[in-house]
Protein backbone atom coordinates (compact mmCIF):
# COMPACT_ATOMS: atom_id res chain seq x y z
CA UNK A 1 0.00 0.00 0.00
CA UNK A 2 1.11 3.59 -0.42
CA UNK A 3 1.96 5.88 2.14
CA UNK A 4 -0.57 8.96 2.27
CA UNK A 5 2.06 11.21 1.97
CA UNK A 6 3.75 9.38 -1.07
CA UNK A 7 3.27 12.59 -3.81
CA UNK A 8 1.37 9.85 -6.40
CA UNK A 9 -1.32 9.48 -3.37
CA UNK A 10 -1.70 13.74 -3.99
CA UNK A 11 -2.23 13.41 -7.26
CA UNK A 12 -4.53 10.89 -7.04
CA UNK A 13 -6.54 12.36 -4.57
CA UNK A 14 -6.38 15.86 -6.55
CA UNK A 15 -7.36 14.26 -10.13
CA UNK A 16 -10.46 12.44 -8.40
CA UNK A 17 -11.69 15.53 -7.27
CA UNK A 18 -10.98 17.67 -10.53
CA UNK A 19 -12.89 14.52 -11.95
CA UNK A 20 -15.81 13.39 -9.65
CA UNK A 21 -18.00 16.67 -9.39
CA UNK A 22 -20.59 14.21 -8.31
CA UNK A 23 -21.99 16.47 -5.56
CA UNK A 24 -21.94 20.35 -4.58
CA UNK A 25 -20.05 18.64 -1.23
CA UNK A 26 -17.06 17.19 -3.83
CA UNK A 27 -16.64 20.27 -5.24
CA UNK A 28 -16.60 21.84 -2.19
CA UNK A 29 -13.99 20.37 -0.79
CA UNK A 30 -11.99 20.35 -4.02
CA UNK A 31 -12.16 24.04 -4.29
CA UNK A 32 -10.87 24.14 -0.82
CA UNK A 33 -7.75 22.02 -1.49
CA UNK A 34 -7.06 23.90 -4.89
CA UNK A 35 -8.96 27.15 -5.42
CA UNK A 36 -7.92 27.09 -8.67
CA UNK A 37 -10.55 24.75 -9.79
CA UNK A 38 -13.29 26.91 -9.86
CA UNK A 39 -11.80 29.33 -12.46
CA UNK A 40 -11.28 26.20 -15.06
CA UNK A 41 -13.38 28.34 -16.93
CA UNK A 42 -11.22 30.95 -16.48
CA UNK A 43 -8.26 29.56 -18.34
CA UNK A 44 -10.03 28.37 -21.31
CA UNK A 45 -9.22 31.65 -23.42
CA UNK A 46 -6.03 30.67 -24.56
CA UNK A 47 -4.51 30.21 -28.19
CA UNK A 48 -3.29 26.52 -29.60
CA UNK A 49 0.65 28.36 -28.52
CA UNK A 50 -0.64 28.71 -24.98
CA UNK A 51 -0.87 32.11 -24.97
CA UNK A 52 -3.78 34.03 -23.04
CA UNK A 53 -6.22 35.85 -25.32
CA UNK A 54 -8.12 37.39 -22.14
CA UNK A 55 -11.29 36.24 -20.15
CA UNK A 56 -13.46 39.50 -20.99
CA UNK A 57 -15.36 38.59 -23.90
CA UNK A 58 -17.11 40.48 -25.00
CA UNK A 59 -16.12 43.96 -23.67
CA UNK A 60 -18.16 45.51 -21.19
CA UNK A 61 -18.15 49.07 -22.90
CA UNK A 62 -15.82 50.37 -26.09
CA UNK A 63 -12.38 50.41 -25.42
CA UNK A 64 -10.70 53.76 -25.46
CA UNK A 65 -7.49 52.67 -24.92
CA UNK A 66 -5.24 49.60 -25.57
CA UNK A 67 -2.02 50.11 -22.65
CA UNK A 68 -1.26 52.25 -20.09
CA UNK A 69 1.80 53.46 -18.78
CA UNK A 70 2.07 54.66 -15.34
CA UNK A 71 4.77 57.44 -14.54
CA UNK A 72 5.13 56.36 -10.89
CA UNK A 73 6.59 59.00 -8.52
CA UNK A 74 7.61 56.82 -5.89
CA UNK A 75 7.80 58.42 -2.09
CA UNK A 76 5.11 60.70 -2.07
CA UNK A 77 5.31 64.10 -3.76
CA UNK A 78 4.02 67.22 -2.38
CA UNK A 79 1.15 68.15 -4.33
CA UNK A 80 1.61 71.55 -2.51
CA UNK A 81 5.07 72.09 -4.55
CA UNK A 82 3.81 70.42 -7.66
CA UNK A 83 0.22 70.37 -8.96
CA UNK A 84 -2.21 72.11 -6.25
CA UNK A 85 -1.82 76.15 -5.99
CA UNK A 86 -2.37 77.59 -2.28
CA UNK A 87 -1.77 81.03 -1.80
CA UNK A 88 -3.19 80.76 1.64
CA UNK A 89 -1.10 78.32 2.62
CA UNK A 90 1.90 80.78 1.84
CA UNK A 91 -0.02 83.23 4.01
CA UNK A 92 -0.16 81.43 6.88
CA UNK A 93 3.33 80.23 6.86
CA UNK A 94 4.55 79.57 9.94
CA UNK A 95 0.84 80.13 12.03
CA UNK A 96 -0.23 77.31 13.88
CA UNK A 97 -2.16 75.29 12.13
CA UNK A 98 -5.50 75.25 12.81
CA UNK A 99 -6.75 72.75 15.26
CA UNK A 100 -10.21 72.04 13.22
CA UNK A 101 -8.00 70.98 9.74
CA UNK A 102 -5.66 69.02 12.45
CA UNK A 103 -7.90 67.52 15.56
CA UNK A 104 -8.26 63.88 15.57
CA UNK A 105 -6.92 63.51 12.10
CA UNK A 106 -3.81 60.23 11.18
CA UNK A 107 -0.43 61.88 11.46
CA UNK A 108 2.68 59.99 10.65
CA UNK A 109 5.71 61.22 12.13
CA UNK A 110 4.55 64.69 13.18
CA UNK A 111 2.14 63.40 16.11
CA UNK A 112 2.11 65.32 19.34
CA UNK A 113 4.69 68.07 17.12
CA UNK A 114 3.79 71.57 17.05
CA UNK A 115 2.24 71.51 13.76
CA UNK A 116 2.77 75.03 12.09
CA UNK A 117 1.81 75.62 8.14
CA UNK A 118 4.55 75.37 5.98
CA UNK A 119 4.33 77.66 2.84
CA UNK A 120 4.51 76.66 -0.85
CA UNK A 121 7.92 76.60 -1.85
CA UNK A 122 8.24 76.77 -5.10
CA UNK A 123 5.64 79.36 -7.03
CA UNK A 124 3.10 78.59 -9.29
CA UNK A 125 2.19 79.85 -12.65
CA UNK A 126 -0.57 79.48 -15.58
CA UNK A 127 0.13 77.27 -19.00
CA UNK A 128 -1.33 76.57 -21.86
CA UNK A 129 -4.77 77.99 -23.63
CA UNK A 130 -6.11 76.16 -20.78
CA UNK A 131 -4.62 78.12 -18.20
CA UNK A 132 -3.71 75.12 -15.89
CA UNK A 133 -1.65 76.22 -13.04
CA UNK A 134 1.36 74.16 -12.23
CA UNK A 135 4.21 74.71 -10.44
CA UNK A 136 7.70 76.37 -12.02
CA UNK A 137 9.73 73.28 -11.38
CA UNK A 138 7.75 71.79 -14.37
CA UNK A 139 8.56 74.25 -17.25
CA UNK A 140 8.75 70.88 -19.68
CA UNK A 141 5.11 69.60 -18.60
CA UNK A 142 3.93 73.06 -18.33
CA UNK A 143 4.34 73.30 -21.96
CA UNK A 144 2.13 70.16 -22.60
CA UNK A 145 -0.54 70.95 -20.14
CA UNK A 146 -3.26 71.05 -22.69
CA UNK A 147 -3.08 67.78 -23.16
CA UNK A 148 -3.16 66.62 -19.08
CA UNK A 149 -6.11 66.41 -16.55
CA UNK A 150 -5.01 67.14 -13.18
CA UNK A 151 -7.08 65.57 -10.24
CA UNK A 152 -6.55 67.47 -7.16
CA UNK A 153 -8.75 65.59 -4.64
CA UNK A 154 -7.31 62.11 -4.22
CA UNK A 155 -7.42 60.12 -0.87
CA UNK A 156 -5.63 57.27 -0.03
CA UNK A 157 -6.03 54.50 2.92
CA UNK A 158 -2.72 54.01 3.84
CA UNK A 159 -0.46 56.85 5.48
CA UNK A 160 3.18 54.85 5.65
CA UNK A 161 4.95 53.91 2.49
CA UNK A 162 4.49 50.05 1.88
CA UNK A 163 1.15 49.97 2.60
CA UNK A 164 0.43 52.92 0.82
CA UNK A 165 1.97 51.39 -2.56
CA UNK A 166 0.34 48.50 -1.98
CA UNK A 167 -3.04 50.21 -1.73
CA UNK A 168 -2.51 52.21 -4.85
CA UNK A 169 -1.16 48.64 -7.17
CA UNK A 170 -3.28 46.27 -5.82
CA UNK A 171 -6.42 48.25 -4.01
CA UNK A 172 -5.90 47.02 -0.75
CA UNK A 173 -3.34 47.44 2.05
CA UNK A 174 -3.33 43.69 2.42
CA UNK A 175 -0.03 42.06 0.99
CA UNK A 176 -1.14 38.87 -1.58
CA UNK A 177 -3.50 40.82 -3.85
CA UNK A 178 -3.35 40.76 -7.80
CA UNK A 179 -1.77 43.80 -8.76
CA UNK A 180 -3.89 45.88 -11.54
CA UNK A 181 -1.33 45.44 -14.13
CA UNK A 182 -2.33 41.44 -13.53
CA UNK A 183 -6.06 42.08 -13.84
CA UNK A 184 -5.72 43.46 -16.75
CA UNK A 185 -3.76 40.91 -18.33
CA UNK A 186 -6.49 38.30 -17.27
CA UNK A 187 -9.22 40.22 -18.10
CA UNK A 188 -7.75 41.31 -21.89
CA UNK A 189 -4.51 39.19 -22.08
CA UNK A 190 -1.89 40.93 -24.22
CA UNK A 191 -1.00 42.16 -27.33
CA UNK A 192 2.94 41.20 -27.51
CA UNK A 193 3.71 37.69 -29.14
CA UNK A 194 7.59 38.00 -28.05
CA UNK A 195 7.48 40.24 -24.64
CA UNK A 196 5.64 40.09 -20.94
CA UNK A 197 2.35 42.02 -21.43
CA UNK A 198 3.07 44.18 -18.12
CA UNK A 199 6.57 45.22 -17.72
CA UNK A 200 8.36 47.20 -14.70
CA UNK A 201 10.73 49.57 -15.08
CA UNK A 202 12.97 51.58 -11.41
CA UNK A 203 15.01 54.38 -11.56
CA UNK A 204 16.52 56.14 -8.65
CA UNK A 205 17.41 59.67 -8.44
CA UNK A 206 19.82 61.82 -6.37
CA UNK A 207 17.60 64.07 -4.04
CA UNK A 208 15.25 62.54 -2.06
CA UNK A 209 14.96 59.54 0.40
CA UNK A 210 14.97 56.00 -1.71
CA UNK A 211 12.48 53.92 -0.76
CA UNK A 212 12.36 50.31 -1.20
CA UNK A 213 10.20 48.94 -4.02
CA UNK A 214 9.29 45.82 -3.45
CA UNK A 215 7.98 43.37 -6.43
CA UNK A 216 4.65 42.60 -4.40
CA UNK A 217 3.83 45.76 -6.24
CA UNK A 218 3.64 43.90 -9.20
CA UNK A 219 2.83 40.59 -7.82
CA UNK A 220 -0.31 38.59 -9.42
CA UNK A 221 -1.07 37.68 -6.02
CA UNK A 222 -3.70 34.82 -6.05
CA UNK A 223 -4.30 34.51 -9.59
CA UNK A 224 -2.13 32.43 -11.59
CA UNK A 225 1.55 33.90 -11.54
CA UNK A 226 1.78 34.18 -15.33
CA UNK A 227 -0.13 37.59 -15.28
CA UNK A 228 2.48 39.13 -12.54
CA UNK A 229 4.46 41.91 -14.00
CA UNK A 230 8.46 41.24 -15.09
CA UNK A 231 11.43 43.91 -14.20
CA UNK A 232 13.33 44.89 -17.13
CA UNK A 233 16.28 46.38 -16.10
CA UNK A 234 17.25 49.61 -18.11
CA UNK A 235 20.88 49.13 -17.39
CA UNK A 236 23.04 46.55 -18.78
CA UNK A 237 21.07 43.25 -19.74
CA UNK A 238 17.13 43.65 -19.25
CA UNK A 239 16.58 40.04 -18.23
CA UNK A 240 19.34 38.25 -16.29
CA UNK A 241 19.94 34.97 -18.07
CA UNK A 242 18.03 35.55 -21.02
CA UNK A 243 20.71 35.01 -23.22
CA UNK A 244 21.55 30.84 -24.22
CA UNK A 245 24.47 29.21 -22.36
CA UNK A 246 27.71 28.82 -24.43
CA UNK A 247 27.68 25.62 -26.49
CA UNK A 248 23.96 25.48 -26.66
CA UNK A 249 22.09 25.67 -30.39
CA UNK A 250 18.92 27.40 -31.15
CA UNK A 251 17.51 24.01 -32.11
CA UNK A 252 19.08 22.04 -29.10
CA UNK A 253 17.10 24.66 -26.76
CA UNK A 254 13.93 24.60 -28.49
CA UNK A 255 13.88 20.66 -28.35
CA UNK A 256 14.82 21.18 -24.15
CA UNK A 257 11.43 23.46 -24.11
CA UNK A 258 9.52 20.78 -25.72
CA UNK A 259 10.49 18.43 -23.38
CA UNK A 260 9.88 20.38 -20.19
CA UNK A 261 6.29 21.89 -21.96
CA UNK A 262 4.87 18.07 -22.69
CA UNK A 263 6.02 17.32 -18.87
CA UNK A 264 4.01 19.83 -17.75
CA UNK A 265 1.32 19.78 -19.71
CA UNK A 266 1.07 16.02 -17.95
CA UNK A 267 1.05 17.20 -15.02
CA UNK A 268 -1.66 19.62 -15.67
CA UNK A 269 -4.05 16.85 -17.02
CA UNK A 270 -3.04 15.08 -13.78
CA UNK A 271 -3.57 17.67 -10.87
CA UNK A 272 -5.41 20.88 -12.98
CA UNK A 273 -3.03 23.44 -11.34
CA UNK A 274 -2.63 26.99 -13.26
CA UNK A 275 0.99 27.02 -12.24
CA UNK A 276 1.97 24.32 -14.93
CA UNK A 277 0.40 26.27 -17.50
CA UNK A 278 1.80 29.17 -16.22
CA UNK A 279 5.69 27.34 -16.80
CA UNK A 280 4.28 26.37 -20.19
CA UNK A 281 3.99 30.00 -21.11
CA UNK A 282 6.95 31.33 -19.35
CA UNK A 283 9.10 28.95 -21.02
CA UNK A 284 7.57 29.73 -24.31
CA UNK A 285 8.07 33.74 -23.72
CA UNK A 286 11.03 33.57 -22.17
CA UNK A 287 12.53 31.68 -25.48
CA UNK A 288 10.65 34.28 -27.59
CA UNK A 289 12.56 37.18 -25.71
CA UNK A 290 15.95 36.19 -26.68
CA UNK A 291 15.50 37.73 -30.05
CA UNK A 292 12.95 40.48 -28.94
CA UNK A 293 14.51 41.79 -25.42
CA UNK A 294 17.96 42.50 -27.32
CA UNK A 295 16.34 44.55 -30.23
CA UNK A 296 13.84 46.33 -27.56
CA UNK A 297 17.06 47.62 -25.40
CA UNK A 298 18.90 48.24 -28.69
CA UNK A 299 18.23 52.12 -29.28
CA UNK A 300 21.03 52.67 -31.50
CA UNK A 301 18.37 53.37 -33.89
CA UNK A 302 16.40 55.91 -32.31
CA UNK A 303 17.47 59.91 -34.03
CA UNK A 304 19.51 61.76 -31.94
CA UNK A 305 16.79 64.36 -31.94
CA UNK A 306 14.41 61.95 -30.22
CA UNK A 307 17.46 61.03 -27.57
CA UNK A 308 17.54 64.87 -27.57
CA UNK A 309 13.36 65.06 -26.83
CA UNK A 310 13.97 63.10 -23.80
CA UNK A 311 17.28 64.46 -22.64
CA UNK A 312 19.08 60.67 -22.25
CA UNK A 313 21.77 58.66 -24.39
CA UNK A 314 20.15 55.54 -23.41
CA UNK A 315 20.89 52.75 -21.33
CA UNK A 316 21.86 54.47 -18.29
CA UNK A 317 19.54 53.51 -15.87
CA UNK A 318 17.72 56.80 -15.59
CA UNK A 319 14.11 57.95 -15.38
CA UNK A 320 14.28 59.62 -19.54
CA UNK A 321 15.80 56.25 -20.52
CA UNK A 322 12.47 54.34 -18.76
CA UNK A 323 10.36 56.74 -20.69
CA UNK A 324 11.76 55.95 -24.01
CA UNK A 325 11.93 52.71 -23.50
CA UNK A 326 8.23 52.68 -22.09
CA UNK A 327 7.66 54.11 -26.03
CA UNK A 328 9.14 51.16 -27.70
CA UNK A 329 7.69 48.88 -25.11
CA UNK A 330 4.17 50.62 -26.21
CA UNK A 331 4.85 50.18 -29.63
CA UNK A 332 5.59 46.44 -29.25
CA UNK A 333 2.22 45.93 -27.85
CA UNK A 334 3.31 45.43 -23.98
CA UNK A 335 -0.17 46.33 -22.16
CA UNK A 336 0.81 47.70 -18.92
CA UNK A 337 3.98 49.58 -18.15
CA UNK A 338 5.00 50.48 -14.88
CA UNK A 339 7.98 53.24 -14.14
CA UNK A 340 8.90 53.65 -10.92
CA UNK A 341 10.89 56.86 -9.79
CA UNK A 342 12.33 56.61 -6.03
CA UNK A 343 13.32 59.80 -5.27
CA UNK A 344 10.30 61.47 -3.80
CA UNK A 345 10.29 61.35 0.24
CA UNK A 346 10.77 64.73 0.83
CA UNK A 347 11.45 65.25 4.61
CA UNK A 348 13.81 67.88 4.55
CA UNK A 349 15.38 70.28 2.21
CA UNK A 350 11.99 70.13 0.57
CA UNK A 351 12.98 73.33 -0.87
CA UNK A 352 16.05 72.02 -3.34
CA UNK A 353 15.05 68.76 -3.03
CA UNK A 354 11.62 68.45 -4.52
CA UNK A 355 12.51 71.12 -7.42
CA UNK A 356 15.59 68.68 -8.00
CA UNK A 357 13.55 65.55 -8.43
CA UNK A 358 11.02 67.64 -10.90
CA UNK A 359 14.02 68.20 -13.02
CA UNK A 360 14.68 64.21 -12.84
CA UNK A 361 11.16 63.32 -14.41
CA UNK A 362 10.08 66.78 -16.16
CA UNK A 363 11.18 67.02 -19.76
CA UNK A 364 11.37 63.03 -20.05
CA UNK A 365 7.48 63.27 -18.84
CA UNK A 366 6.72 65.66 -21.60
CA UNK A 367 8.80 64.02 -23.99
CA UNK A 368 6.96 60.72 -23.81
CA UNK A 369 3.51 62.90 -25.02
CA UNK A 370 4.90 64.51 -27.72
CA UNK A 371 6.76 61.51 -28.95
CA UNK A 372 3.18 58.93 -28.41
CA UNK A 373 1.66 61.91 -30.08
CA UNK A 374 3.99 62.23 -33.28
CA UNK A 375 3.93 58.14 -33.59
CA UNK A 376 -0.35 57.77 -33.40
CA UNK A 377 0.21 56.20 -29.88
CA UNK A 378 -1.23 58.90 -27.96
CA UNK A 379 -5.14 58.69 -28.55
CA UNK A 380 -4.53 54.58 -27.18
CA UNK A 381 -2.53 55.05 -24.21
CA UNK A 382 -3.42 56.28 -20.66
CA UNK A 383 -0.94 58.19 -18.87
CA UNK A 384 -1.04 58.22 -15.16
CA UNK A 385 1.55 60.06 -13.27
CA UNK A 386 1.81 60.42 -9.65
CA UNK A 387 3.02 58.80 -6.20
CA UNK A 388 1.15 56.63 -3.40
CA UNK A 389 0.54 59.55 -1.16
CA UNK A 390 0.87 63.59 -0.66
CA UNK A 391 2.53 65.61 1.46
CA UNK A 392 1.12 67.38 4.94
CA UNK A 393 0.70 71.45 4.90
CA UNK A 394 2.70 71.03 7.99
CA UNK A 395 6.34 71.46 8.39
CA UNK A 396 8.65 68.26 9.50
CA UNK A 397 11.79 70.54 9.75
CA UNK A 398 12.72 71.87 6.39
CA UNK A 399 10.04 69.24 4.89
CA UNK A 400 7.17 67.61 4.98
CA UNK A 401 5.10 64.56 6.17
CA UNK A 402 3.33 62.01 4.42
CA UNK A 403 -0.23 63.12 3.83
CA UNK A 404 -3.20 60.71 3.10
CA UNK A 405 -5.90 62.78 3.28
CA UNK A 406 -5.67 64.73 -0.42
CA UNK A 407 -3.40 64.66 -2.65
CA UNK A 408 -2.54 65.17 -7.07
CA UNK A 409 -1.99 63.43 -9.42
CA UNK A 410 -2.62 63.76 -13.52
CA UNK A 411 -4.18 61.50 -16.58
CA UNK A 412 -3.39 61.85 -20.01
CA UNK A 413 -4.05 60.15 -23.08
CA UNK A 414 -6.85 58.45 -24.55
CA UNK A 415 -9.90 58.89 -23.24
CA UNK A 416 -8.82 62.23 -20.74
CA UNK A 417 -10.04 65.50 -21.15
CA UNK A 418 -6.87 67.34 -21.53
CA UNK A 419 -6.60 70.99 -20.45
CA UNK A 420 -8.55 70.61 -17.16
CA UNK A 421 -8.59 70.32 -13.66
CA UNK A 422 -10.93 68.06 -11.55
CA UNK A 423 -11.66 67.91 -7.90
CA UNK A 424 -9.84 70.42 -5.06
CA UNK A 425 -8.45 70.33 -1.66
CA UNK A 426 -9.33 72.88 1.00
CA UNK A 427 -7.30 76.03 1.19
CA UNK A 428 -4.51 74.45 3.52
CA UNK A 429 -4.24 71.50 0.78
CA UNK A 430 -5.25 69.21 3.56
CA UNK A 431 -8.64 67.65 3.08
CA UNK A 432 -9.69 66.68 -0.56
CA UNK A 433 -13.42 68.94 -0.35
CA UNK A 434 -14.80 68.78 -3.75
CA UNK A 435 -15.20 65.75 -6.17
CA UNK A 436 -13.21 63.39 -4.04
CA UNK A 437 -11.57 60.36 -5.80
CA UNK A 438 -10.50 57.80 -4.32
CA UNK A 439 -7.95 54.94 -5.39
CA UNK A 440 -11.03 52.83 -6.34
CA UNK A 441 -12.29 55.53 -8.14
CA UNK A 442 -9.10 55.41 -10.25
CA UNK A 443 -8.81 51.32 -10.63
CA UNK A 444 -12.25 51.65 -11.67
CA UNK A 445 -11.54 54.43 -14.43
CA UNK A 446 -9.00 52.78 -16.08
CA UNK A 447 -10.95 49.62 -16.74
CA UNK A 448 -13.86 51.64 -18.01
CA UNK A 449 -11.07 53.00 -20.51
CA UNK A 450 -10.46 49.39 -21.66
CA UNK A 451 -13.85 48.73 -21.67
CA UNK A 452 -14.49 46.59 -18.54
CA UNK A 453 -16.70 47.14 -15.96
CA UNK A 454 -15.05 47.00 -12.65
CA UNK A 455 -17.38 44.89 -10.95
CA UNK A 456 -17.78 42.26 -13.39
CA UNK A 457 -13.36 41.32 -13.36
CA UNK A 458 -13.35 38.79 -11.03
CA UNK A 459 -11.67 36.24 -9.67
CA UNK A 460 -13.19 33.25 -6.93
CA UNK A 461 -10.54 32.73 -4.15
CA UNK A 462 -11.59 31.33 -0.66
CA UNK A 463 -14.98 30.98 -1.41
CA UNK A 464 -15.19 34.73 -2.53
CA UNK A 465 -15.29 36.35 -5.94
CA UNK A 466 -12.84 39.10 -5.44
CA UNK A 467 -12.12 42.28 -7.88
CA UNK A 468 -9.41 44.93 -8.02
CA UNK A 469 -11.77 47.85 -6.86
CA UNK A 470 -13.13 45.01 -3.56
CA UNK A 471 -16.55 46.61 -2.87
CA UNK A 472 -16.14 50.01 -3.84
CA UNK A 473 -15.12 52.76 -6.99
CA UNK A 474 -16.87 55.00 -9.03
CA UNK A 475 -15.62 55.96 -12.41
CA UNK A 476 -14.77 59.07 -12.74
CA UNK A 477 -17.04 60.46 -15.71
CA UNK A 478 -15.91 64.03 -15.64
CA UNK A 479 -12.08 63.54 -16.68
CA UNK A 480 -13.33 61.67 -19.49
CA UNK A 481 -13.26 63.51 -23.04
Amino acid sequence: MQPLDDPRMELNRRAFFRKSGASLGALALASTLNPGLLNAAARAPETASGAWTGIVKPLHFPQRIKRVIHLYMAGGPSHLETLDHKPKLAEMHGNPMPESITKGQPIAQLQNQKLNCFAPQHPFKQHGKSGQSLSEIFPHIGGVADDICIVRSMVTEAINHDPAHTFMNTGTSISGRPSMGSWLLYGLGSQSEDLPGFVVLVSTGAFGQSQPISARQWHSGFIPSRFQGVEFRSKGDAVMYVNRPKGISLARQRDIVNAVNTLNRRHHQIVDDPEALTRISQYEMAFRMQSSVPGLMDIGGEPQSVLDLYGTKGGDGSFAANCLLARRLAERGVRFIQLYHRDWDHHGDLKSHVKGTAAEVDQACAALIKDLKQRGLFDDTLLIWGGEFGRTPMAQGSGRDHHMKGFSIWLAGGGIKGGTSYGQTDEFGYHSVENIVSVHDLHATILYLFGIDHTKLTYKFQGRDFRLTDVSGQVIKAVLA
